[in-house]
């Protein structure tokens, strides 16, 4: 790799912490492409030689996002850990990045898209209906491999435990980022847990 093609990498990765900086220091506001150039120290017009657009940043952003929840995940399912700490494992690592990255939680909540294209919310969508399918696929494999089952239908199963995480992340966005993701959920998953899972009787 060239040292311009190198200096070229560096800027748009600037240009993207600038704008998850940007997300975390004004909750609720809307970034324009004037104030994220300030805060990078260019003109508007060398923020659109990195990105052709704002949408573009955000996508940027919502690919790290994936690519550091999935590789995650990607170790978790391929450990030996039993289906139900898997599941924990899942919902810890989510609760525990956004609150690291509070401008990631408005993206996920969608609160830092309003008012930006729809194709930005669709993948939002496909990312927490990929988390959904990997619940569910630990919980079919742990039925198998473990006998554990489900209290109620292995997807409204699933769909309750990514609601709870969602619903944390949500209490994080609303109240400017004091109410912690993971705070109370050591003491929170073993009942969740316990209500929704338990293991075949032996025969």
């Amino acid at each position: 790799m060239t040292e311009k093609q190198q200096e070229k990498i560096s800027r748009r990765e600037q240009i993207l912490q600038a704008l998850a900086q940007m997300l975390e220091c004004n909750p609720g506001q809307r970034i324009t492409t004037a104030g994220l150039a300030r805060e990078v120290g260019v003109s508007e017009a060398a923020l659109y030689r990195h990105f052709p657009s704002k949408a573009r940043m955000f996508e940027g952003l919502i690919g790290f996002i994936e690519d550091t929840l999935f590789s995650r995940i990607n170790l978790i399912i391929g450990s030996d850990a039993s289906g139900v700490r898997q599941c924990e494992q899942i919902l810890t690592l989510l609760l525990a990045f956004v609150e690291k990255n509070p401008g990631m939680a408005r993206i996920l909540t969608g609160d830092a898209l309003a008012g930006e294209t729809e194709r930005l919310r669709i993948r939002v969508n496909q990312l927490f209906e990929r988390l959904e399918t990997q619940l569910k696929q630990i919980m079919r494999e742990a039925e198998l491999r473990e006998g554990l089952r489900t209290q109620i239908p292995v997807s409204s199963c699933a769909n309750l435990l990514l609601a709870t995480a969602e619903g944390r992340i949500h209490q994080f966005v609303r109240s400017e980022f004091k109410r912690r993701p993971t705070e109370n959920w050591p003491e929170q998953w073993p009942r969740l847990a316990e209500g929704l899972f338990r293991r075949q009787q032996a025969a």
